[in-house]
């Protein structure tokens, strides 16, 4: 089974995928880690960092279906995380393969800014994170421009019928209502 945890920058979905990892033992792959793959080793293909996430998703679309088909017919189980999918492309997966991947969108939509900013600095990972030498505007207006493509995500997981949950409120037990939804009818 393949799981897809997507969703906006600082909504959890490393935390959800670190939880598996902990607690289920599937490992995980973050679609960070690609998209820095390209922005850094093929910047010819115009996929970089500095794209806002549905850009970013769009011009990644193709690979990212042919590396998760092959991954669905190797027949092991893992964990995708990142931005760097919409309800509209990965759609076309679910449909073809419901029995082998499971896919949950996260966000939040109705938050207060500036707690925001401030849970993003305490919950901050240290120097590798790429907030963490941002100052308060440049945070504020992240998270303001992330609000705004959770509003996106929630409408297009609704169109598309996939499944967000919104951390706005309870963030913990929300991922952790996330992560049940992946693995119902599994264990």
């Amino acid at each position: 089974m393949i799981y897809v945890i997507s969703g906006t920058s600082r909504s959890g979905k490393t935390m959800m995928a670190n939880k598996i990892l902990e607690e289920k033992k599937i490992p995980y792959m973050s679609l960070d880690w690609l998209v820095m793959g390209f922005t850094n080793g093929i910047p010819e293909y115009g996929i970089h960092d500095k794209l806002f996430p549905d850009e970013i998703a769009k011009k990644f679309w193709s690979f990212l279906k042919g590396m998760c088909e092959n991954m669905i017919w190797t027949d092991k189980d893992y964990v995708l995380e990142g931005e760097a999918v919409l309800p509209e492309l990965i759609s076309e997966l679910t449909e073809k393969y419901p029995d082998r991947i499971r896919v949950c969108f996260v966000g939040y939509t109705d938050i207060d800014i500036e707690k925001k900013v401030e849970d993003v600095k305490r919950y901050s990972t240290g120097e590798n994170d790429w907030l963490s030498n941002k100052n308060d505007e440049y945070i504020s207006n992240h998270i303001t421009n992330m609000v705004e493509h959770s509003k996106m995500i929630m409408k297009d997981c609704k169109d598309y019928n996939l499944k967000y949950f919104d951390t706005s409120k309870d963030f913990i037990p929300t991922l952790n209502r996330a992560i049940d939804y992946l693995f119902e009818c599994q264990d």
